[in-house]
């Protein structure tokens, strides 16, 4: 007996969804193949070099000019009024921020092997947007969790004393992982990332990564010097994402002089028109 053309059509959609899945992965871990990669990375390491430079210095005259009187000037921990600006800090909770992307992912990863020709190609593009924005903000967020867990500074008022140099190495105790700020490495990871692929984005999550950190010293969750490292972490991580993507030539492109520039991507009213088509009834 013959197999049902629904059967068979299920058997091409399973197929073409396990070949899809596995190239994704695949191209990831690649051998970099850019001819031009060498040039970006020295530009990179340049860039890297001066803003940690920076703001590495920033840091240092902040934990010792400023820290300890910044949070004497915040409101009391846990007070009824910042109700809103509890949730408001949420947006740039990691776990938040990823599943999100990951919802997206998963999203493009079904629709995608039921579509063909352009259709399929815009949506493959969007999802290899999405895959830099997610690697960016989770891999500076691994290393600012090894750098919390290395450092153990202890969050304000640890102690019960404005002391900005309370430390306990490796204590891995919520209490002890003050630096860097784990909310503004993801939000900074999460406005480069955005930033770069789309520019007209720019302002938009530039304020929203200026109002995630500002909600940490509002909340006594971190110091002033603690959210500028998560910035420097959330920043160079999302830079060596971009620059991992780039020289596997995926969604960025390197100019003669080393720098990265994102490809052209699909618009927003031709994704529109693919994701209409593709949940017609």
């Amino acid at each position: 007996m013959a197999a049902s053309p629904a059967v068979i059509e299920s058997k091409n959609y399973l197929s073409r969804f396990g070949t899809l899945a596995w190239l994704s992965l695949a191209q990831l871990v690649r051998s970099p193949s850019h001819s031009r990669r060498a040039e970006a990375a020295r530009r990179a390491a340049r860039h890297v070099l001066w803003l940690s430079a920076a703001l590495g210095a920033a840091i240092i005259v902040l934990m010792y000019a400023i820290d300890a009187w910044e949070i004497a000037q915040m409101p009391k921990r846990g007070a009824p009024s910042l109700w809103w600006v509890r949730i408001l800090t949420d947006f740039g909770k990691d776990e938040y921020v990823l599943a999100a992307l990951a919802v997206l992912l998963i999203a493009v990863a079904i629709v995608s092997p039921a579509l063909r020709g352009i259709q399929r190609s815009l949506l493959l593009g969007l999802g290899t947007r999405l895959q830099f924005i997610f690697c960016a903000v989770a891999v500076s967020n691994l290393v600012t969790e090894v750098l919390k867990y290395c450092i153990g500074r202890g969050r304000p008022f640890v102690g019960g004393e404005a002391n900005v140099f309370h430390f306990s190495h490796f204590a891995g105790s919520p209490a002890y992982s003050s630096f860097p700020s784990g909310h503004a490495t993801t939000a900074f990871a999460f406005a480069f990332a955005v930033s770069v692929i789309w520019p007209k984005a720019r302002v938009a999550m530039a304020v929203y990564a200026l109002v995630i950190a500002a909600t940490r010293l509002v909340l006594l969750a971190h110091h002033p010097s603690d959210v500028v490292a998560g910035a420097m972490v959330g920043i160079v991580g999302a830079m060596f994402v971009r620059y991992w993507f780039a020289a596997r030539r995926l969604g960025f492109a390197i100019q003669r002089d080393g720098s990265i520039v994102s490809l052209v991507g699909p618009s927003s009213g031709r994704l529109k028109r693919v994701a209409g088509g593709a949940f017609a009834p």
